[in-house]
């Protein structure tokens, strides 16, 4: 039997947003807002206040989720939540802010550490009501039931799945990620191919996420360049929002596997933002699971290029291949151009190893790694290049 879990409702479209004041008047008229300075700078936070005020909505926020999420944005923006009597929360921005808002939603009716529902703690209380908005093509996080949050005591990323943690609303404007910078579209848009692409040979994965995954996959590889190259080509940034969300749609029911299980530790000692450090690790870890997962692979293949012909194992090779291209044409750095300190990753790879399987999503893919394996994969990135 498979389960497949969606937000109540998702509203997608350009102008979707307009919708916003009459959601939210559903759940409460204190609307809680988590975002982050740049929301307010690019006047998004503005935007969706002036709609809510005019709806006769009272609103107040939170503007700390800044970089990728910790146990302390959550304190902090649960301390204001509860201060001001809020009834419903808003989540605006990229993952960053709706996994903040996620933790909050839960926390704030059920009185634990975040990091209690790392151990399996389930929510005994229904969550205070989420509306999630994307400005990002990216985490698919406005459609999933995960949150990811990082211990600050333990330099470690939480990984948090269960029911409690799926927005009750998505709102899905493609018109909010026209103003992602390069940068922030290359990473994110491979963030959103590695769910898609982790969801589809996932060994949970099911009838229904495949078809999503799929339609994901082909999506961004025909149009992620182009609203890379040019960012206010809508029909570019339509598509890459829609396949973020399909592949959101996927992996929160399918999960992920070996290339978010490595890429999260890396964020959380390295302070790498995620869609880049997934993107660093994409082709080694391709490379590392090909002869596991030949036909899905070569499934993928013929559903982008249906006039592709060869034999799976062609075709399988064919796509990696196109794979690494891509993150060429991005300009995906490898961790050592990024930065990262030769020495000081090398100490670290024992915990990123341990930490990496401790997560579950290594066991999801088709070649399980061994923590040896792992800790050699992790070295290969480091100096990784497309181009051998």
């Amino acid at each position: 039997m498979n389960i497949f879990e969606t937000p109540q409702k998702i509203y997608y479209g350009e102008d979707s947003l307009q919708q916003l004041g009459e959601i939210c008047q559903a759940y409460g008229k204190n609307v809680f807002i988590v975002s982050d300075q740049m929301m307010e700078k690019l006047g998004y936070l503005e935007q969706v206040t002036q709609i809510l005020t005019d709806a006769g909505l009272h609103t107040f926020h939170y503007l700390g989720a800044n970089t990728e999420p910790t146990d302390l944005f959550v304190a902090e923006a649960l301390k204001i939540f509860k201060e001001n009597h809020g009834e419903v929360i808003l989540a605006l921005g990229g993952g960053s802010c709706i996994d903040t808002a996620k933790a909050v939603s839960v926390v704030a009716t059920n009185d634990y550490y975040i990091g209690e529902f790392m151990k399996e703690r389930i929510a005994e209380h229904a969550p205070v009501p989420l509306i999630a908005i994307p400005t990002t093509a990216g985490t698919g996080s406005e459609a999933t039931n995960v949150t990811v949050i990082t211990d600050t005591t333990h330099d470690t990323k939480m990984m948090i799945k269960q029911s409690a943690f799926l927005p009750k609303i998505a709102v899905v404007d493609p018109a909010l990620t026209v103003s992602s910078p390069k940068n922030v579209t290359s990473a994110t848009g491979l963030d959103a191919l590695c769910h898609a692409m982790e969801s589809y040979f996932s060994v949970k994965a099911q009838p229904i996420t495949q078809t999503f995954s799929l339609a994901a996959i082909q999506k961004i590889t025909a149009n992620i360049k182009t609203a890379y190259n040019e960012g206010t080509n809508i029909q570019a940034r339509d598509e890459m929002s829609l396949a973020a969300l399909e592949a959101g749609l996927a992996f929160s029911n399918a999960s992920v596997t070996l290339i978010h299980g490595m890429s999260r530790p890396i964020g959380a000692l390295f302070h790498v933002p995620h869609g880049i450090s997934n993107a660093m690790l994409l082709p080694a870890v391709l490379d590392f699971t090909r002869d596991a997962a030949i036909q899905p692979l070569a499934e993928i293949e013929r559903f982008i290029y249906p006039q592709a012909q060869g034999t799976d194992e062609v075709l399988a090779d064919l796509f990696i291949d196109e794979v690494k291209t891509l993150c060429q044409e991005l300009d995906i750095p490898n961790l050592r151009t990024w930065g990262i300190d030769p020495d000081a990753f090398e100490k670290a790879l024992d915990k990123m190893a341990t930490d990496a399987i401790d997560s579950g999503s290594p066991a999801n893919n088709p070649r399980i790694p061994t923590h040896a394996e792992i800790v050699d994969l992790y070295r290969t990135c480091f100096d990784y290049s497309s181009n051998k």
